[in-house]
């Protein structure tokens, strides 16, 4: 079969001009917000949404933290898989809205005890410490948490039961000595020393596996939100 020239110099168009439509559409951008994932368990841990892993940097170690990474608005899936495992510890639909920026505490194996909170970072100052304190140890019971700065200004705070998480406190920036007691007694599970800087706000949680014995035990996490 044989193409006239004009024919054939139409046809030549046609598909350019559909290349080019086709290079030149920009990439749909899916809205996205922040999610942090922290770990108070004793595993390595791997988090997926809708089947992509999201702290593709590194894994996540006991008593770490992801750091806020991007993840898309709406209710999406979940996962969390231990490091070097492929099957799945549990999966959960979390919904995300673009006002806020969240954390995930993936305390054990289960779907049950894991927390998720609402991060108000903005309304931060950066010029004082800031720290809050999630509870994630579901058979530590209530605690107190008492903050010790070196000029011995203390900071409480009280009550506080599984899955609950306090407002942020300001305190003072250099070393707080941060004691863990059994709630309403002089029962010390946890005493660490930390260095807290200027501008920064923390979250200071417990270790998943803590228990309510006696002796002392440096079982505490602390990351920076911002």
């Amino acid at each position: 079969m044989k193409f006239k020239l004009p024919v054939f110099i139409a046809l030549i168009v046609v598909l350019a001009l559909t290349a080019c439509k086709k290079f030149d559409e920009p990439p749909v951008k899916v809205p996205t917000t922040y999610l942090n994932f922290i770990n108070p368990s004793g595993d390595t841990l791997n988090f997926y949404v809708n089947g992509s892993r999201l702290n593709r940097l590194s894994s996540t170690y006991p008593l770490g933290s992801s750091g806020y990474i991007q993840s898309p608005l709406g209710e999406q899936n979940y996962e969390v898989k231990r490091f070097g495992r492929s099957e799945v510890l549990f999966n959960t639909p979390i919904m995300l809205e673009a006002e806020g920026v969240y954390s995930f505490y993936a305390v054990d194996r289960t779907i049950e005890n894991s927390i998720i909170t609402r991060d108000t970072l903005s309304t931060l100052s950066n010029k004082v410490s800031s720290i809050r304190f999630v509870h994630t140890s579901p058979k530590l019971g209530p605690v107190d948490i008492v903050l010790t700065d070196d000029a011995k200004k203390v900071v409480r705070i009280n009550n506080r039961s599984f899955k609950s998480a306090s407002v942020y406190v300001t305190v003072k920036e250099g070393v707080e000595t941060i004691q863990v007691y059994k709630a309403g007694t002089s029962i010390l599970l946890s005493q660490e020393d930390r260095i807290l800087q200027i501008g920064r706000a923390y979250t200071l949680f417990t270790k998943a596996g803590l228990t309510d014995a006696g002796a002392t035990d440096a079982s505490t996490g602390l990351i920076i939100n911002q």
